[in-house]
């Protein structure tokens, strides 16, 4: 009887307090690493699936370019890289970290103009 009574007086809470100890860790770490990180998924997954021709894009290897085609499947398209016409390069959608729409590109200069006034 006595070891019990110590054993529980050096333990806090004992068993139920390990428990939400536990849980409290179990949600820190949701919070933390794995929700940021679905979200950074779908958010991905939402730029990939809106991807036009005529985007410009980066992909994973530093490279700029633009969508000059989407394959059928639509896990492929087709890349145009620079100046030069003749550089096009068939590449997985995975491969694509940003995007960039035409109109997002280019502002209005008479919008440039009021915000200034």
């Amino acid at each position: 009887m006595m070891m019990r009574l110590a054993g529980e007086a050096a333990g806090g809470l004992g068993s139920y307090g390990m428990i939400i100890y536990l849980v409290a860790i179990v949600a820190v770490f949701y919070f933390i690493l794995i929700r940021p990180q679905r979200k950074e998924q779908k958010n991905q997954a939402a730029r990939l699936a809106s991807l036009e021709i005529g985007d410009s894009i980066r992909t994973s290897s530093g490279f700029f370019g633009t969508i000059i085609d989407i394959s059928e499947e639509g896990n492929t398209v087709i890349v145009e890289f620079g100046n030069n016409k003749n550089c096009r390069i068939p590449m997985l959608k995975e491969a694509i970290v940003e995007v960039e729409k035409p109109e997002d590109a280019v502002k209005p200069v008479e919008e440039d103009s009021k915000k200034k006034k």
